[in-house]
């Protein structure tokens, strides 16, 4: 009927037909967020209140949160963090580069690229099947107790070597993965430009691979700053060495403590910078998908 105005629900809502308006959605949206930050609390301070009340909280408090100790020890793990950071950013430049390489060889086409196809599948299977704990031992003692001439018997490097021996195995995948993902045609249009399989590679495909695969490449960066503490093993003294040092000289273990809130110092930002841009880019393909 001409003339007639649409009918909305009580309270100045949407039409009956219509989607809901905006600030409902955010109404509703506010009112979840503060019923779970409420809960959260709830739960925190019940947890809290268990623990602070325990019996052997005041035991626990002075072997693991002793401010004393944790001022004393806290100057040693902070340098042996730094150079827990310094192993974690020259490990993932390598990474990054060797891992491209690899998955790069593994997606090259045609017979005459097979054994260098099978001798990338190799590694990629070998080095995945091998815990990252077992591959520094493995290199960190063995090679070294080879004596060969000419090569490091530094703890570091082996250890070094062996954590970008492993995170580029994996990291390799997640780059065939992205590589993959780049549609057929991108390689077919490439190859008609009179570009070889190498090029093509190189200038069409890689550039939109790697763009697809960033947020898992940032989820690897989280992991890795945090498996470096593992050369401790071959008695790098990095910050859990350190801490490790001083909780079997002094029998209290507030050390590990500090040398925990210093890797959280570092991984709560990445991680968090992590889920910002894999929404970000969701988002962004969502846009252009509609």
């Amino acid at each position: 009927m001409t003339g007639q105005q649409p009918i909305e629900d009580v309270g100045g809502g949407p039409s009956l037909f219509g989607p809901p308006r905006a600030p409902r959605g955010r109404e509703e949206g506010t009112r979840a967020a503060l019923i779970a930050f409420a809960s959260s609390m709830i739960f925190i301070g019940v947890v809290l209140w268990v623990v602070l009340t325990s019996d052997a909280w005041p035991a626990v408090q002075k072997q693991f949160f002793n401010w004393d100790r944790f001022v004393e020890v806290f100057p040693k793990i902070l340098r042996g963090f730094w150079l827990d950071i310094k192993m974690f950013l020259v490990a993932e430049v390598i990474i990054l580069a060797v891992a491209l390489l690899i998955a790069m060889i593994r997606s090259l086409r045609g017979p005459a690229f097979f054994p260098l196809r099978a001798l990338a599948v190799i590694f990629i299977d070998l080095i995945r099947g091998i815990p990252v704990i077992l591959l520094i031992l493995l290199l960190g003692f063995g090679i070294p107790a080879l004596q060969l001439p000419g090569v490091p018997n530094g703890a570091l490097f082996w250890g070094l070597t062996a954590l970008i021996i492993s995170y580029s195995a994996y990291t390799a995948e997640v780059y065939r993965a992205g590589i993959e993902s780049v549609h057929e045609s991108q390689r077919m249009s490439a190859r008609s430009l009179g570009l070889t399989q190498g090029q093509a590679l190189r200038h069409v495909i890689v550039p939109q691979a790697i763009r697809n695969v960033i947020p898992a490449l940032l989820n690897g960066f989280v992991s890795l700053q945090k498996d470096v503490a593992l050369v401790l093993v071959l008695g790098v003294r990095e910050a859990v060495r350190e801490a490790d040092i001083y909780a079997a000289s002094t029998f209290n273990y507030t050390g590990y403590i500090a040398a925990a809130l210093l890797f959280l110092l570092v991984s709560v930002p990445v991680a968090r910078f992590t889920d910002w841009y894999t929404n970000r880019d969701r988002r962004k393909k969502q846009s252009v998908s509609t």
